[in-house]
């Protein structure tokens, strides 16, 4: 069987689409930063659509890993060329496979960060992109300011200091373009937090700034950081996945991805030093991406927290199997409808209605097998960015959060690290032990969970907030997870 790479791709035509462009005339376009699953599923495919159109040939991608732990993506990826390939898998079960050419190079950072600085500053790169995690922009959840005292961060603003973060990485890049007066390469953000755009330019100037305030004024103002909200279920890649893909094509490709067929990418359009023609991949490039975004944020994100955690302690360990109980697609549905759509402006050309109807079939996809447990990791990121905006909102204007406080509680019962046969949890977060230490003296404390300003703010002073989560709570501990939506639903309708 042969290993996925250039020489292999003849031996592929017919067993499944491959490149039909010459890679070998392609040229690093893009850096980005953090390539995983999401990255290839997403804007490398977009790339490789349009130099299967014959455009776009010179914004190949040249991946950068900035973590040791990014070994595995880069040793997977330099031997097979950069190739990959990427298996769509529909609701009916049919599979839609394609050889991805885009990625050109790999590099990762610990290994030669002045390599990855170099790279970024060639004046051919004109992007540099980012798929970081919710919290890699290093910025306070609650007021937003960047955190100064973070150890990596005051590591590399030392003289000559081994740069270790994308902000050291990046900063250092401009401050080369500049010096040799080439223009700035526009900072793309693909993350799933409400304006990354202008996240990325706090974040980045605030380092610059540090280094230099000149420099930081001129990295707020010189460089382009658009928003854009990006969408595509991606789940992790499993050793099953390695092995249908072997046996379905005939390949052996160390790190396939797998996701769903629907995507979508908007993104503003706002650029340093050009970009490539994305709207000729069915990218919506448009002036304003906050109406998109808000819709996927609070419909989306805050849906795949609304049922992770419930779903989790009622037994289920895919998303599939929770979106499918009648009991959860209901929740579900009138979290969107009753508390998220009324916090959104209209979003031009979609219809919200048939998009909630869509979300609830998208999670259902069995085929796709996405994880709970990777819907309930870093819930410290994800819950303040995507759910607590859904609270403070309707909690300014009047609207309900009984649906969004049952939400928190769940995560709260969650983070105890027992579930309800008395087997401990593996909670993934960056606040583990703070957070775990909280939920578990909720017995004596019922508001201990959410006494973390950091976390949640003034929330815990809210009764019109802490009233239904105090209830969600307890139920949660004394009659289990379904019992408690099985209640809470017939308290909302019996309301209704």
């Amino acid at each position: 069987m042969a290993l996925l790479r250039t020489a292999s791709l003849p031996e592929l035509t017919g067993a499944l689409e491959v490149p039909a462009y010459d890679r070998s005339r392609l040229t690093v376009g893009i850096v980005h930063l953090g390539v995983g699953g999401f990255h290839r599923a997403h804007e490398a495919m977009y790339l490789d659509r349009l130099m299967s159109q014959g455009t776009a040939l010179d914004w190949a991608v040249c991946g950068v890993g900035v973590l040791p732990s990014d070994a595995r993506m880069r040793d997977a990826l330099v031997a097979q060329d950069g190739l990959y390939t990427l298996v769509q898998k529909a609701p009916d079960g049919a599979w839609e496979a394609r050889v991805v050419g885009s990625i050109l190079e790999y590099l990762l950072a610990p290994d030669d960060p002045e390599r990855v600085v170099e790279r970024m500053a060639d004046p051919a790169v004109r992007i540099v992109s980012l798929t970081v995690t919710e919290g890699g922009y290093n910025l306070d959840p609650v007021d937003g300011r960047f955190v100064e005292d973070d150890p990596d961060v005051r590591a590399d603003l030392q003289a000559g200091a081994v740069l270790k973060t994308s902000f050291g990485l990046v900063t250092e890049a401009l401050v080369r373009r500049r010096a040799r007066g080439i223009a700035p390469f526009t900072v793309m953000s693909c993350d799933n937090i409400q304006g990354n755009g202008d996240a990325a330019r706090r974040s980045f100037a605030a380092f610059a700034g540090l280094r230099d305030p000149r420099l930081g004024a001129w990295v707020q103002h010189e460089v382009a950081f658009p928003n854009s909200m990006v969408d595509r279920i991606t789940p992790v890649t499993t050793d099953e996945d390695r092995a249908a893909v072997a046996q379905r094509y005939g390949v052996q490709d160390r790190w396939p991805v797998v996701c769903e067929p629907f995507t979508q990418w908007v993104l503003e359009d706002a650029s340093s030093d050009g970009r490539p023609p994305w709207e000729d991949a069915g990218v919506q490039v448009v002036e304003d991406v906050e109406p998109y975004e808000l819709m996927k944020l609070r419909l989306l994100n805050a849906s795949h927290q609304a049922l992770c955690y419930f779903g989790y302690l009622s037994g289920y360990r895919l998303v599939h199997e929770v979106a499918q109980d009648p009991l959860f697609a209901s929740f579900l549905l009138a979290y969107m409808v009753e508390e998220a759509t009324p916090t959104l402006a209209p979003v031009p050309g979609i219809d919200l209605a048939a998009y909630r109807e869509q979300l609830i079939a998208r999670f259902s996809n069995a085929h796709v097998r996405d994880t709970v447990a990777r819907l309930c990791a870093e819930s410290s990121d994800r819950i303040p960015k995507w759910l607590l905006p859904v609270v403070r909102t309707n909690l300014a204007e009047a609207g309900s959060v009984r649906l969004s406080a049952a939400v928190v509680a769940s995560w709260a019962r969650y983070a105890e690290g027992l579930d309800e046969d008395g087997r401990p949890i593996e909670v993934v977060d960056r606040l583990r032990e703070p957070l775990q230490a909280a939920a578990r003296r909720s017995s004596e404390d019922p508001l201990a969970f959410l006494r973390d300003r950091a976390v949640f703010g003034d929330l815990v002073d809210e009764p019109r907030f802490t009233e239904p989560y105090l209830w969600a709570l307890d139920r949660l501990h004394r009659v289990g997870a379904r019992a408690t939506l099985e209640q809470l639903r017939a308290a909302v309708r019996q309301e209704v």
